[in-house]
């Protein structure tokens, strides 16, 4: 009991240490705060116009909503490879080997700090869609479904963040994860129907996460029958952590054991 207790406060000490230092870095506060508004912005007054949702009853601000949640908490999530490759070639993983700090706990304290900040950065993204005349149908029930779809979301892109940045060897390449995030959500039925698009790529946009995610959380906040989309979210998101988690703590555990 007392080292379940011990891992916790190591945890929890992570979490704190990380988020503080995030606080520190002004202009990715400003990044974390403007990035969502500005691809709200994007899509809504710049795209929306030519483009159509395949609905005379959906605005184009409801169809894309779904989509930029994603953009904006998964681009933050994927930036997580980055801090903890910072850690990696730093220096800073010597100094944790000075101290009882269970090993675990360092890639597991970049995870949770990056699903609390970003989960958060995904609210400014709503807050600025509402302004922009977003007007969801969710019920409170609805509400606590469409947060735990986003913390799942940005938990799996975490998850698979740090296990990229402890894969590569300096925080330039890992780095490169968030544009793959960032690009991701386009090929899907999240910004333009999945229709509209190409065969080939129509094929690809229904058979890769994001657009489960992206139709769940439409229907969750329009009111909208979901089908198989949740399912499908859920075995993805599911999926990636299981995967990615064990696999981030093992690469850690040989990295920082040589």
């Amino acid at each position: 009991m007392s080292a379940v207790l011990t891992s916790a406060g190591d945890l929890r000490l992570l979490v704190t240490r990380n988020l503080r230092r995030e606080t520190r870095l002004i202009d990715g506060l400003i990044v974390n705060i403007a990035l969502p508004v500005i691809i709200m912005v994007l899509f809504v007054y710049v795209f929306g116009g030519a483009i159509t949702t395949g609905s005379s009853k959906l605005d184009y601000v409801d169809f894309v909503v779904p989509a930029v949640l994603l953009m904006a908490g998964g681009y933050g999530a994927a930036l997580t490879a980055v801090s903890i490759s910072e850690d990696m070639t730093g220096g800073m993983i010597d100094r944790f080997r000075t101290l009882p700090v269970g090993g675990w706990a360092v890639p597991a304290g970049h995870v949770v700090a990056s699903v609390v900040r970003n989960v958060t950065t995904c609210g400014f993204a709503l807050i600025a869609a509402l302004l922009m005349g977003f007007r969801p149908d969710a019920s409170p029930v609805d509400w606590l479904l469409v947060l735990a779809v986003v913390a799942g979301y940005v938990l799996a892109m975490s998850s698979l963040s740090v296990l990229w940045g402890l894969l590569v060897g300096s925080p330039q390449a890992a780095g490169a994860f968030s544009f793959f995030v960032l690009f991701l959500p386009y090929l899907s039925n999240g910004v333009v129907p999945a229709e509209t698009m190409p065969e080939a790529l129509r094929g690809f946009a229904h058979h890769q996460p994001i657009t489960p995610i992206v139709d769940t959380l439409r229907s969750l906040l329009l009111d909208q029958p979901m089908g198989s989309s949740g399912a499908l979210a859920a075995a993805w998101l599911t999926g990636i952590v299981v995967v990615s988690a064990p696999v981030a703590a093992l690469l850690f555990r040989r990295r920082t054991s040589a």
